[in-house]
Order: structure tokens, then sequence, then C-alpha cells
């Protein structure tokens, strides 16, 4: 027993040490968010450059996603007279809870994974040793332009995802299953709310732009500078990634709508 509780203590610690230091990384990382801001050109090549890794894939889940949706909850609200709210309840699915959740797991694992890789080649080609040698600050012109990409394009991506999803949608409904299309539209219209639907998915996005980022570029900043620290570290990527998301994605919601 007493050596199972100093194992348990031990990891305690070494878990709590390791949330610390996560915690110091991600306050330099915003200490040097204005200076990137000053040079928002960077910022600007970063957000085409992770919108365009993760395009494609999140616009054809948010297609697929919107097909299959449409046909759930037909079959279920067809049961009870309901198939008229078929748009609204794909609208709200998406734009609250879906689109938001999909995109950041999804992020996570192509444009987060490519990140990692990224800064954890840099670092095993000694290109960050070089900055720092002549004076640049890599977190200043490495991380930070690449956090606040991140940040900027994961509702864009976000709001793609749902808007091909709710076209995808009216695919299925309108041209499949035989939805009247002005029923469809003039349901969303009445019943989404435009700042505290969208608006909370946007702000839904934007907090899971913040962790997916950080957790890529703090696992490539921090790997052991071989091959394979650069594998694991774009794997834990994905796995913590991924579990924050959705651990984020409760509190968030209950926070949102629990008044409503």
């Amino acid at each position: 027993m007493t050596n199972l509780l100093q194992a348990l203590g031990a990891r305690t610690l070494r878990w709590l040490n390791a949330l610390g230091h996560a915690a110091g990384f991600f306050v330099d990382v915003l200490r040097h968010v204005p200076q990137a801001l000053r040079r928002f050109g960077l910022v600007v090549a970063q957000v085409h450059a992770i919108g365009n890794r993760s395009l494609v894939i999140i616009l054809a889940s948010g297609l697929a996603v919107g097909f299959v949706l449409a046909l759930q909850m037909y079959y279920a609200l067809v049961r009870y007279g309901a198939a008229e709210s078929l748009g609204l309840v794909v609208n709200l699915s998406l734009v609250r809870e879906l689109g938001p959740v999909v995109t950041a797991l999804l992020f996570a694992g192509r444009a987060g994974t490519s990140l990692t890789a990224e800064i954890g080649l840099m670092k095993a080609g000694e290109q960050l040793a070089a900055m720092e040698l002549m004076a640049i600050d890599p977190r200043a012109r490495v991380l930070a332009p690449r956090f606040l990409g991140g940040i900027i394009a994961m509702p864009i991506l976000a709001l793609l995802f749902s808007t091909i999803g709710i076209l995808g949608a009216w695919v299925v409904a309108v041209l499949l299953i035989g939805i009247d299309a002005g029923n469809f539209w003039s349901i969303q219209q009445s019943g989404v709310d435009i700042w505290r639907d969208v608006g909370n998915g946007i702000v839904k996005s934007a907090v899971f732009g913040v962790i997916c980022t950080f957790v890529a570029l703090y696992q490539g900043y921090e790997t052991k500078a071989t091959p394979e620290g650069v594998a694991h570290a774009t794997t834990r990527t994905v796995v913590v990634s991924s579990l924050a998301v959705l651990g984020m994605d409760f509190v968030l919601t209950a926070l949102m709508f629990s008044t409503q």
C-alpha cells in the first residue's frame, strides 16, 4: 500500500508539474501575441496555410454530416408529425454543437498534427536554436503567428462546416424526401437566433481554436528532437486536443444554454 501511494503521489506531482509548465508556456505565448499583431502579414499567411490544410476535409465532412443528419432527424420527427421542423433541428444541431465540435476534432487531426510536426522538425533541425543565436525569439516569430492563425481559422472553418452541412440537409430534405423548400428555410429564419445560437457557436469554435492550436504548438516545441519524439508528439496532439475539446464542450454548453 505504501508503494502504491508513493507511485500515485509521484505521478500526481509529475502531472501537476507538466500542467504548470504548460500554463507558463501558454502565458508566454500570449505575451508575444502583440508582437505578432504588429507583423500581421505573418498571421494572414498562417490563416491561409492552416485553412487550406483543413478546407477539403471540413467541406467533405460537413456535407456528409448534413446528409446523414437530415435522414436521421426526418425518421425521428416524422413519427410525431413534426417533419416540417427538420430544417430547424438540423440548423440548431450544426451551429450549436456539431459544427464547432466536429470541426475542432478534424482540425486537431489535420492542421494540429501538421503544426506539431512542423515545429518539431524545426527543433530537430536546430532552426529554433539558430533563431535564438541570432537574437530572434522563436516564440514571437514562429509560435505566436501560428497561434493567432489557428484561432482565426477555426471559426471560419466551423462556419463553412455548418453552412455546407445545412446545404447538404436541404438536398436530402427537399430534393430526395420532398419537404417544401419554403418551409425548410422559413422555419430556420424564425427559429434560429443570430446571437444566441450562431454567436455561441462561433465563441465555442474560437475557444476550441485556442485549445487545439496551443496543444499542437506546445507538443511540437517541447518534443524530443528525434524522429520518434516528433511521431509521439503528433499522436499526443490528437489525443490531448480531442479530450480537451470534448471536455470544454460540456462546460461551454452548460454555461451558454443552461439559462435558455
